[in-house]
């Protein structure tokens, strides 16, 4: 982490050192000596970094050493970002001068030429000052280690490709276990207990949840339980987040319940002799009082039943009653050496291999059986193609370390060290996040910009290059359990190993702080925490803020606040957070009843990242939000309560990520046009025409020639075509997602057809939502031209009488359609065949790549069927690789087309919908992923 912070403050010395004399160091009055030798100190430093961050884990003097290295490197960013910040400021005010010169160019020049710029430069002085004497002091102490000089230089790694991950769907080595469990599982005999408890016990990184998954999802089991649900336990036990998850998991509903009895109950109605199956993953307590109240609701189902628990610690499964443990012991060798080849080789030529394979299995021996170390070695060694990059690691002298708090850690240092720093830092950064959080990826690759840890390069988006960065960690075994929502290449939910998260925080030491709040009590912070960095709180239910934190300076750069497990969610003060949080980069506050944004918040000048989503309350923002000039993401999303935005918005020129979907704003104020940057813009509002020159007006949209996501909202308000033509998305070459809503739509002559048609998104289109449009049909001549489809969603279409002939998107994966209420039939024109077809013998696939089918409130369909009898059997084939069927609130609907029923392997949920009832062959009451109505 160290080898990263002082690459960042040399490029901001170089850079302030190149400025020109108004804005580089000779402003800084009395301090040029002093930059020139924080430079000279940090490039010797910079050379035996590699050296001494391959030796913190065995030298704790080391470490010690590092850690002052990083506080100080710390506070000459701050410094020098403070500085930048102000000076673009500066440059913000001089450019409003000029383009109102009558009301604001006095004002500037008195601004500019006064003390006030004196004081700055005399204040940045005296910091800078003060940190050339401490990083002194750490650059003569660096000459009793003896580093050796390893200047990593521009260390590259191969760039993944998506299409390059390797299928590990096979488990190896557990089949007798595996065996073992589904006949306990299976068993027809009832245990001698009220419950019937299987426990899973064995080291970190022994494979338990992987063998509880491989159990889990096995089809005798899945046909023999009425119910199956998991739940990730985890630390600390919460009875109530616990039995709230079984209950969600039964229901699939979020719930509101408040009270441990209430759930409890509910749980006891459902399961009342049910054959279910429950497993527990990641139990850590021992004490048995934790356990009581949830056994009591889980002894009303059948006897058959089963709980399946994985923990490390036997004490654990004797303190729950146990039926049977299951000793998971280490991979035979020659298993690990099947994983390992799998990895390791993926992509070599038979040559290759061959070379390395008796080194090859010398490095499995030191895994010591360990699947985790295993697969951890072989990610990293995938990418390594030579014997001597083999030997090397062989060789290393991590594996000499007898000092480290767990096996696996060394197969992933080996791996950590050979990242380059930038991925080193956006690795150890996922140690904010507690075990087993589910990390959206696209909001790690914001905050990893947030905090400068993504390098941008010319012509490519940070973006890119981030999501680049996140598909290295994952390749490398970083990060497992990935979600793909949507059909995106690259996942949007994932986790981390526990034993991966434990190295993480090994490293980082008191860096990163992830903390839980449960209870009344008042959480009371060590001293620790006033030199922690990073800082997630766990907000349970009923529980508050740590009033402590409003009271004591931080080093802060990063505080998220979860307070997503339950309604009653704490207030959290904003203005008193101001100043105990001033060197904030990253400040995530969502969901937590936040009433009003303070004027004070322009004292975060640092901050890169702001969270305010689903905060209702919030009426407004105040306009001295706008001077948060290094601003890249504001999320306002379901600020249901927000009725505009500030007019300054122009102001935030770094802004990339504006996500303002679901809240009240009636017009995007006039300036907007101006952050060209913008990569993301959740909603650009259509104002009916009444706020005059405070409004901006749809033609702004030309400006943003990045956007990679686009909402419009009011689309049907518009009165000319040739507007929608303005827009020019057709050369918006990056667009890959883009939202639609035509409501508060009141012309009744409205084209919808032309405005449709005239829209023309760019080919590349991953993503298209279609809300309330009145047409009476919508199939553009656009649309066929978008051969990189993978998602569309149609939601109360209301005048369709039938659907579009969605079947020609030859790319579509997942297909969602809400609301169609006057739809009666779905038959070929959904599929896009027509009968009269003269090419009788040609053969045709509708929806070839549809994976996900979707139908939802459609109260007046009644028929579902096809009728192709013009072509030879087998001519037709329809929606292939479909895996999910989904149908909503369709009461008259009464059976499915024939090669939907026949197809066994779909996966079929049917809710609200009674004549289906006798064709249900799903297990819909197992957990599966929520879609929900929003991008």
């Amino acid at each position: 982490m160290a080898e990263f912070l002082v690459q960042m403050v040399l490029e901001q010395l170089a850079s302030m050192i190149r400025q020109p004399a108004e804005g580089g160091i000779r402003l800084i009055a009395g301090a040029g000596q002093e930059v020139g030798r924080l430079q000279s100190n940090l490039l010797s430093i910079q050379a035996v970094l590699d050296d001494a961050e391959n030796r913190q884990a065995k030298d704790n003097a080391v470490r010690v050493w590092l850690t002052k290295l990083k506080d100080v490197s710390y506070d000459i960013d701050d410094v020098l970002d403070e500085w930048n910040t102000k000076l673009q400021k500066l440059k913000i005010k001089k450019a409003e001068a000029a383009f109102n010169p009558v009301k604001k160019v006095c004002s500037f020049i008195l601004h500019y030429l006064g003390c006030r710029p004196l004081v700055m430069r005399y204040h940045i002085a005296v910091k800078i000052k003060d940190l050339d004497r401490k990083l002194d002091s750490i650059a003569k102490e660096k000459e009793t280690f003896n580093f050796r000089s390893m200047t990593e230089g521009n260390k590259e790694i191969e760039r993944p490709m998506t299409t390059s991950i390797v299928d590990l769907t096979e488990v190896y080595g557990r089949e007798g276990d595996r065996n073992t469990i589904v006949d306990l599982l299976l068993s027809q005999s009832s245990c001698m207990q009220d419950l019937c408890i299987i426990s899973i016990v064995g080291m970190g990184g022994i494979g338990k949840t992987t063998l509880a998954k491989l159990v889990f999802n096995n089809d005798k089991v899945s046909t023999h339980f009425e119910k199956k649900i998991w739940v990730c336990v985890s630390e600390p036990f919460d009875e109530l987040r616990i039995a709230k998850a079984i209950l969600e998991s039964l229901t699939n509903n979020a719930l509101n319940l408040h009270e441990l009895e209430t759930v409890v109950q509910n749980i006891h109605q459902i399961l009342y002799r049910k054959k279910f199956l429950l497993i527990l993953d990641d139990v850590w307590t021992e004490d048995p009082k934790n356990w009581e109240n949830l056994k009591s609701s889980l002894t009303c189902g059948s006897p058959e039943s089963r709980i399946l628990v994985t923990t490390r610690k036997e004490e654990v499964a004797n303190v729950i009653g146990t039926t049977k443990i299951i000793s998971l012991g280490t991979l035979l060798e020659e298993k690990c050496w099947l994983l390992f080849s799998r990895i390791a080789f993926f992509g070599k030529t038979i040559e290759e291999s061959n070379e390395l394979v008796e080194i090859g299995r010398k490095l499995v021996q030191k895994c010591k059986g360990l699947p985790l170390a295993v697969k951890t070695l072989a990610s990293l060694l995938r990418y390594k193609r030579t014997f001597d990059e083999w030997q090397n690691i062989l060789g290393s002298e991590i594996w000499e370390i007898e000092k480290v708090e767990q096996e696996v850690f060394r197969p992933l240092l080996l791996s950590y060290c050979d990242l380059p720093c930038t991925l080193k830092k956006c690795f150890l950064y996922c140690a904010i996040f507690p075990k087993d959080y589910e990390i959206d990826v696209r909001e790690l690759i914001r905050l990893w910009m947030a905090h400068g840890y993504v390098k941008s390069k010319p012509n490519e988006d940070m973006e890119l290059i981030g999501g680049e960065y996140f598909d290295t960690l994952a390749m490398r075994s970083f990060f497992q359990d990935f979600d793909k929502m949507t059909s995106c290449s690259r996942a949007e939910l994932c986790k981390m190993h526990d034993i991966v998260h434990d190295f993480a925080q090994y490293l980082t030491q008191n860096e990163c702080y992830a903390m839980e709040v449960a209870g009344v009590g008042e959480l009371e912070l060590d001293s620790t925490y006033d030199r922690v960095r990073h800082s997630m709180i766990k907000i349970q239910e009923g529980a508050s803020f740590p009033s402590s934190i409003y009271t004591r300076k931080t080093f802060l750069r990063s505080l998220m606040v979860d307070c997503n497990y339950g309604t009653n969610h704490p207030k959290i003060v904003l203005s008193k957070l101001v100043d105990p949080l001033a060197y904030l980069r990253s400040l995530s506050l969502k969901n937590c009843s936040i009433e009003e944004i303070p004027v004070e918040i322009k004292g975060l000048i640092h901050l890169r990242y702001l969270d305010l989503s689903r905060n209702h309350n919030i009426k407004k923002l105040p306009e001295t939000l706008c001077e948060l000039h290094n601003l890249q993401t504001l999320d306002i999303t379901w600020c249901s309560g927000l009725k505009k935005l500030p007019q300054g918005m122009g102001n935030l020129i770094n802004m990339r990520y504006l996500l303002n979907g679901e809240t009240s704003i009636s017009y995007m104020p006039k300036g907007l046009e101006r952050l060209t940057g913008l990569r993301t813009l959740g909603e650009f509002v259509i104002s009916d025409g009444s706020y005059g020159s405070k409004a901006c007006s749809i033609e702004c949209l030309r400006n943003f020639k990045g956007l990679q996501d686009l909402g419009i909202e009011g689309f049907g308000k518009l009165t000319d075509a040739a507007k929608v033509k303005g827009i020019e998305l057709i050369n918006k070459k990056n667009l890959r997602g883009l939202s639609l809503s035509f409501k508060g739509s009141n012309n009744e002559g409205h084209d919808y057809e032309e405005f449709l048609e005239a829209l023309q998104p760019p080919p590349n289109l991953r993503t298209l939502w279609l809300r309330n449009y009145k047409g009476n049909t919508m199939f553009p001549n656009w649309m066929v031209s978008l051969n990189k489809l993978r998602k569309l969603c149609l939601v109360n279409c209301i005048n369709f009488e039938h659907l579009p002939p969605l079947g020609k998107l030859s790319s579509l994966e997942i297909l969602m359609i809400w609301g169609m209420k006057r739809v009666k039939r779905v038959g070929n024109e959904f599929l896009g065949i027509e009968n009269d077809t003269t090419s009788a013998s040609s053969s045709v696939i509708a929806f070839p790549n549809l994976k996900f089918l979707m139908f939802d409130d459609m109260e007046d369909w009644e028929e579902w069927n096809y009728n192709i009898t013009k072509r030879r059997d087998g001519d037709i084939t329809v929606m292939p690789s479909l895996k999910t069927l989904k149908i909503s609130l369709c009461p008259k609907l009464t059976s499915l087309p024939n090669h939907l029923r026949q197809m066994s392997t779909l996966k079929k949920e049917f809710y609200n919908c009674p004549l289906l009832d006798e064709h249900r062959t799903d297990n819909s009451s197992s957990s599966s992923a929520s879609y929900q109505l929003q991008q």
